[in-house]
């Protein structure tokens, strides 16, 4: 715990540094990186002292959210479930418990295409190394890969694996609940108008003083070019792409949106951005809509009234769910 309190002391002693040449006016910006991502926040109040804690209260939060659920760090919660959880009930927070129970809930939506069991064969991949496991490795595990594997107990809120070598990452919704509950957190400061965004994952507080918040959905082969850009107020938007963690191999783009069916890269779309009214939702819609493919994962998206989907298919063409297909 005191590693975890000086690691988000020495984070906030930065944030007057970062903030001082990025304020103007009454709206303030900080940039930083945690959760294995760049965080954004952007926050608009008259007084200073009201933006700077705003500002202070998203760090500790998401500083809080990536000690519990990261699986890079090995005392985490979700780190304790993958070494301990075969075989005996862990009791987990009321907080893990609920996340884990609304990744289950997803799943059936997705028909398994959002599944945080995945890992029990994503593990094996490490693209800053360039790694992936064999065939034999991914045939030996893939049975590990299923959402009905980790058994949830409302009674007593604690969690079972009821295989060995099932392991779970919480990186396809942990981020899009970290940036609804930065929201949530500025907006019961009084903050009317604000922007919080976790990688992929950005979520709007209001707009921008009268006009509408510019929401740009990078191009998958060029990090400088936008392909769409979408103004949007009061609403969220995620997006999933196989350019956020990859490498290429034999011509081959090796990326981190694994099939929970082949334990291997999905190849049907380049990126998927999710619309809707809440982060952690729409930060596992799209990871799910990217493994569906473009057919059936618009389909899932044109049957849920609040959702919108935006992808990019394999030929870099553009297809819009029925709403903004209008």
């Amino acid at each position: 715990m005191q590693k975890v309190l000086l690691l988000i002391n020495t984070i906030l002693l930065n944030i007057a540094c970062l903030t001082s040449t990025s304020a103007n006016a009454e709206w303030e910006k900080l940039d930083y990186s945690t959760m294995g991502t760049n965080i954004v926040v952007e926050v608009y109040h008259s007084d200073p002292r009201v933006r700077s804690s705003a500002l202070k209260a998203v760090v500790s939060e998401m500083e809080r959210i990536n000690q519990t659920m990261s699986t890079y760090i090995q005392s985490s919660d979700v780190s304790q479930l993958n070494k301990r959880a075969f075989n005996q009930d862990i009791i987990v927070s009321k907080e893990l418990f609920d996340l884990l129970a609304l990744s289950f809930q997803i799943s059936e939506l997705t028909k398994g295409a959002f599944d945080i069991t995945y890992a029990s064969v994503g593990y094996l991949y490490s693209y800053p190394s360039k790694t992936k496991p064999s065939q034999t490795q991914i045939d030996e595990l893939l049975n590990a890969v299923n959402y009905k594997l980790v058994s949830l107990n409302e009674t007593t809120s604690s969690v079972r694996f009821l295989r060995k070598d099932v392991k779970i990452n919480l990186g396809g919704i942990a981020k899009g609940y970290a940036v609804d509950n930065s929201i949530k957190i500025l907006r019961d400061m009084g903050i009317s108008n604000a922007l919080v965004t976790a990688g992929g994952d950005t979520r709007l507080l209001g707009d921008r003083l009268g006009k509408p918040w510019i929401v740009g959905i990078r191009d998958p082969r060029n990090p400088e070019k936008q392909s769409v850009v979408i103004p949007l107020e009061d609403s969220a938007m995620s997006t999933s792409g196989d350019y956020e963690r990859y490498f290429e191999e034999g011509g081959k783009r090796f990326h981190h949106i694994l099939s929970p069916k082949t334990g291997k890269s999905t190849y049907e779309v380049q990126s998927v951005s999710i619309v809707g009214p809440q982060s952690v939702y729409n930060d596992a819609l799209s990871t799910a809509v990217f493994v569906m493919g473009l057919q059936e994962g618009i389909g899932l998206i044109n049957a849920l009234p609040e959702f919108e989907a935006i992808v990019m298919d394999a030929n870099r063409r553009m297809h819009y769910s029925n709403g903004l297909a209008q």
